[in-house]
């Protein structure tokens, strides 16, 4: 049974940091490139960051220079650091890995930053 459990949001003002976990069980976790998604209210999921099996990052142009993802095979963790946060990054992070039968979704973490 494969489970994501994200962990590390909360409130913090602008200009600040915040450091995502994404902890994976059931799964391969190194063979799969795992993905973060946030949800803004009343505004569609939209992919965040990426990061391959075996490193190799991608992000949103909106977090670019900003966020940074990276992996600990050994401890099936992902993360997501988060510097010079902004009022719209606001959101409900999730994380994410698709397997060739399925896409598997955390729970979520809410990160609210205050101007």
């Amino acid at each position: 049974q494969v489970q994501l459990v994200e962990s590390g949001g909360g409130l913090v003002q602008a200009g600040g940091s915040l450091r995502l976990s994404c902890a994976a069980s059931g799964i391969a976790f190194s063979i799969y490139t795992m993905t973060w998604y946030r949800q803004a209210p009343g505004k569609q999921r939209e992919w965040v960051a990426g990061i391959t099996g075996g490193g190799v990052t991608n992000y949103a142009d909106s977090v670019k220079d900003r966020f940074t993802i990276s992996r600990d095979n050994p401890k099936k963790t992902m993360y997501l650091q988060m510097n010079s946060l902004k009022p719209e990054d606001t959101a409900v992070y999730y994380c994410k890995v698709a397997t060739s039968t399925y896409d598997y979704w955390g729970q979520g973490t809410q990160v609210t930053v205050s101007s």
